[in-house]
């Protein structure tokens, strides 16, 4: 059932490493809704064929929302565009989890209080709820597909999902 209450804002590269093992449908069967500012669909469409851009299209739980304040993210000027609009947009709107895995841009978000999670984050609390059997290949497919993850992040993350 998904946190349909809950304000949850994402960055770009969450949605293409979901996209890249087809499990983007998480975010409704967790969130019911997620939220996106401009840059990041921006970045998701010009991949072209790339991962995340033909799903975003379709994703209608995946929504764009304006900043009202674009200097906001301005301020945050250490980043990419892409980044500081997320932390923007979910201090406009007090969200209540945010998911962005750049170890840069995850630093800033707690510093001005928000909760953070990243992919691995969401493929967790994906089996806690019983979306998904195991993560354990999810994560090896993912590496095989270029995506990092530290050997020490991905042990803690399987010893909380008991494999």
């Amino acid at each position: 059932m998904p946190d349909v209450q809950r304000i949850v804002i994402s960055n770009t590269t969450p949605i293409i490493t979901l996209a890249l093992i087809q499990k983007l449908v998480l975010y409704k069967e967790l969130y019911g809704e997620v939220l996106i500012p401009p840059t990041v669909k921006a970045e998701l469409l010009a991949g072209g064929s790339r991962a995340g851009a033909s799903e975003i299209q379709n994703a209608r739980y995946i929504r764009t929302a304006p900043l009202l304040d674009p200097r906001r993210a301005d301020l945050l000027s250490d980043l990419d565009r892409g980044e500081a609009e997320v932390i923007a947009l979910a201090m406009e709107h007090n969200a209540d989890l945010v998911i962005i895995d750049e170890r840069l841009a995850r630093r800033h978000a707690q510093r001005v209080g928000l909760y953070v999670t990243g992919v691995l984050g969401v493929l967790l609390r994906a089996k806690q709820q019983a979306l998904l059997d195991e993560i354990h290949p999810l994560i090896h497919q993912l590496r095989q597909s270029g995506i990092r993850f530290s050997d020490a992040h991905i042990k803690q993350v399987l010893e909380m999902a008991d494999e």
